[in-house]
């Protein structure tokens, strides 16, 4: 006789944890474009703060990108 606690449907159990996974991957991709919403504010802030580190952080990138090869 079959246990009445365990689901009638075994897929039914793993239709489960995807959707849980399918949360938690969707937190965690909010979670993820918070961050780097806060991290590019505090870029610009930093670049308004310090206008000079951020010329010079601006021409070393220029530089990196003038001599990078494809």
């Amino acid at each position: 006789m079959p246990d009445p606690e365990s689901p009638a449907d075994p897929t039914q159990d793993t239709q489960d944890t995807r959707d849980t996974q399918s949360e938690t991957d969707a937190a965690r991709r909010r979670r993820r474009a918070q961050f780097l919403r806060e991290l590019a504010e505090a870029r610009e802030l930093r670049d308004r703060v310090q206008p000079r580190r951020a010329k010079a952080a601006r021409l070393r990138h220029a530089m990196r990108m003038r001599t990078f090869r494809w």
